[in-house]
């Protein structure tokens, strides 16, 4: 990895600290927060990295515009190892350019790099009512970020929930289930482990 990456395993006594800006698919949107992702995955990775501290920053609403504009603060405030980036989302719900998207995620990975903090990308989709032509397109959007600095990249992150079983995912077709959370914990802490253990 190039920018923003810690060569070297982290020993289970070095300090890790992470944090997560994202959206409503992070930030428990009808759910009790002690259920939503971010919160089963701080308690998770804890088990084997004790050092470990988790900062959610994430809004409901967010766009990769307003993560931009926040990101600067929350890397002076909280100087985290890791940064975890889940942003998008809203941008294609509400039909923002491309490549306006494109590029508020390739400033907050620089702004990272600059931090010496390792990304870990988080791609997300479109309800399947947009079409696919146009979520083939935006799904693009995180594979050329990811190609084009060479970050960790967790792509799809509701594959495997959003079309599969009723009970994941909540009436809007937009966010999971408390039921579906322990399975999000899940994909992003096996992508963490191998960022740490590596």
């Amino acid at each position: 990895m190039l920018l923003g990456f810690h060569t070297g395993s982290y020993a289970h006594h070095s300090a890790i600290n992470i944090l997560i800006l994202g959206d409503s698919l992070s930030a428990a949107h009808n759910i009790p927060l002690d259920q939503g992702w971010p919160q089963l995955f701080s308690t998770n990775i804890r088990s084997s990295f004790p050092q470990t501290s988790v900062t959610n920053a994430s809004i409901s609403g967010e766009t990769t515009y307003g993560g931009l504009q926040r990101l600067p603060q929350l890397l002076r405030q909280h100087a985290p190892t890791h940064l975890i980036i889940e942003l998008g989302g809203n941008d294609g719900l509400r039909g923002l350019g491309f490549g306006q998207s494109t590029d508020n995620l390739r400033q907050m990975v620089k702004l990272a790099a600059e931090h010496t903090t390792t990304v870990l990308l988080i791609g997300v989709r479109m309800p399947p009512n947009f079409g696919a032509a146009y979520n083939t397109r935006f799904q693009q959007i995180f594979e050329n970020i990811a190609a084009e600095f060479d970050i960790h990249y967790l792509p799809r992150f509701l594959d495997g929930i959003a079309a599969s079983d009723p009970a994941l995912m909540q009436s809007d077709g937009i966010h999971p289930t408390a039921i579906a959370q322990p399975l999000l914990a899940r994909k992003v802490e096996s992508r963490m482990r191998a960022i740490l253990e590596h």
